[in-house]
């Protein structure tokens, strides 16, 4: 009896490992995660998410970390009144720290994302040189370079499932939209095995990109 409720016991625990909402449980915090993320994942340079900008070991100052899904939705989530007090939450440090929602980014235009949502934005008002990224202050919504949106699709995906932060109904249509308009390539394939092996948790959303279809806001 004994044997068997131990065979049960690793059976669930595998189950849980690779269930859609597992967290990840690899990372304690967000300064670990920075670690890992310029001294592994992006350890011999790479290219920024909204830009396309090349970089390389000796990165600069000019680039830094973008969370895709805002850390401010999350905080709303847990009710925490500011950063400092929902980094005393194991939970939120975990969140902040999953590194498949995070991306290299043009320090100036990681600002001007800010937590706003995404969407389309009329027109083509190229205001940051040759980086192909567009705000609108009046509908307060920001629009990518169309080569990354799926890779921001199934980011915002993976946050939603794993931590169960809401994502709004039109914006979850348009996420599908880019998902299916921009399929993951080799390099978002790679970068979604490298996580796996740092913090024990795969994007199914890349594995499996059809299974956004079902996801429900």
């Amino acid at each position: 009896m004994r044997h068997y409720s131990f065979i049960l016991f690793t059976m669930m625990g595998l189950l849980a490992c690779n269930s859609p909402s597992a967290q990840q449980t690899g990372i304690e915090n967000y300064y670990e995660a920075k670690k890992l993320f310029w001294g592994q994942l992006y350890a011999k340079g790479g290219e920024t998410l909204y830009c396309g900008q090349s970089f390389g070991p000796s990165k600069g100052k000019q680039i830094n970390v973008e969370h895709v899904m805002p850390m401010s939705w999350v905080m709303k989530k847990l009710n925490c009144p500011d950063r400092n007090s929902c980094r005393q939450s194991r939970t939120f440090s975990r969140i902040e720290a999953d590194l498949h929602n995070l991306y290299p980014s043009r320090r100036d235009i990681n600002q001007i994302r800010s937590s706003f949502p995404f969407g389309i934005v009329r027109g083509e008002r190229r205001q940051y040189g040759q980086c192909d990224f567009e705000f609108d202050k009046r509908s307060r919504i920001v629009e990518p370079r169309p080569e990354v949106r799926g890779e921001i699709a199934r980011a915002m995906f993976y946050m939603h499932e794993r931590y169960d932060v809401r994502l709004h109904r039109r914006m979850g249509k348009l996420l599908k939209q880019w998902n299916r308009q921009d399929p993951p390539d080799a390099f978002e394939r790679r970068r979604n095995d490298s996580i796996e092996k740092i913090q024990g948790s795969r994007n199914r959303f890349i594995d499996q990109p059809a299974a956004a279809d079902r996801l429900r806001f």
